[in-house]
């Protein structure tokens, strides 16, 4: 269900997040089988897969913030970003969210944080510096579409399982480096069984990191339609769409890969073949494998969807 009046609710959303859900509960489950198997403790299995869950969704938006080197605004120090986001939330009729910048020159904007209450939509000073008001607003109908489907807080839970499995995935494999040498059948044994927490745990950080990529790509999808309908210009989001992912290729390197790890929060993904096609090459729309490991649509589905929307309202109108 989604937080705004004037947002609907996007079924085909709803049904991946509780799908995605089901399924990390399972993944859940059997991590938590085979760690009890090697670490013999359900209460410090429990406590470390709590604690850390805790940790990423209660403070996920203060970790983005940091990690993004941004700041939350006033309306007194940004009043032109706070008008447009007032603008859109007096649109969608919903509460307005906490308004921050980044200060980076990557073009882009993320929403985070773990409930439509504690939310934050964040744009970067690139993105500020780069695209016209009404981009800025398509871009930030986008980002507000997020916080009223709710998916922000859905995303956040379902990269922390993907977390907890890496993590352990490290720790078994330095353990099998560095654990010394085993001359009888119970160190044997004990590799053995270290061996297959590790295998499960990469199995299981792989499935989840596909799960994730996969309901990555569709909310986004859902966050064109509702934030192009909000303001009633898909040609604007899609204007943005094609500024931004040319913009893309002029910034360095170096902050494109910091700021790679977020790419999954972004507007538009910061690692070029991540669903940042150039536009200006033609892209075929089939699937291929590499498709899987997306956080984003191609921008080809994306523009697609756009212009098709575009048509809707033209032959309403």
């Amino acid at each position: 269900m989604a937080l705004s009046r004037n947002i609907k609710a996007d079924r085909g959303l709803t049904t991946r997040m509780l799908m995605t859900g089901f399924f990390l509960v399972v993944l859940y489950a059997v991590l938590i089988g085979v760690l009890f198997i090697f670490i013999k403790s359900l209460v410090v299995i429990l406590a470390i897969g709590f604690g850390l869950l805790f940790c990423q969704y209660f403070f996920s938006d203060k970790i983005a913030m940091f990690a993004m080197h941004a700041r939350e605004v006033t309306a007194e120090e940004a009043p032109e970003l706070h008008g447009v986001i007032d603008r859109l939330c007096a649109l969608a009729d919903m509460p307005k969210p906490r308004v921050a910048i980044a200060d980076t020159d990557v073009p882009n904007a993320f929403a985070t944080g773990r409930s439509p209450k504690a939310a934050v939509v964040c744009a970067t000073s690139g993105l500020l510096r780069r695209l016209d008001e009404p981009e800025i607003e398509a871009v930030l109908a986008h980002e507000i579409s997020h916080v009223a489907h709710r998916d922000v807080a859905v995303m956040t839970i379902a990269s922390g399982l993907g977390m907890i499995a890496g993590l352990l995935t490290r720790v078994m494999f330095y353990s099998e480096i560095f654990g010394g040498g085993r001359n009888n059948n119970n160190n044997s044994n004990a590799a053995g069984i270290e061996m297959i927490v590790m295998l499960v745990s990469i199995l299981v950080y792989f499935i989840s990191f596909l799960l994730t990529m996969a309901l990555s790509r569709y909310r986004e999808l859902a966050a064109d339609r509702s934030g192009a309908m909000l303001i009633g210009r898909p040609s604007q989001l899609a204007s943005a769409l094609i500024k931004i992912t040319g913009e893309m290729g002029r910034i360095p390197t170096r902050d494109l890969r910091a700021a790679e790890p977020f790419n999954a929060f972004f507007f538009a993904p910061a690692v070029a073949g991540d669903g940042a096609q150039n536009p200006q090459q033609g892209q075929g729309g089939g699937f291929s494998f590499g498709s899987l490991f997306r956080t984003h649509p191609t921008l080809e589905r994306r523009l697609a969807q756009l212009d098709a929307l575009e048509r809707q309202l033209g032959q309403a109108g």
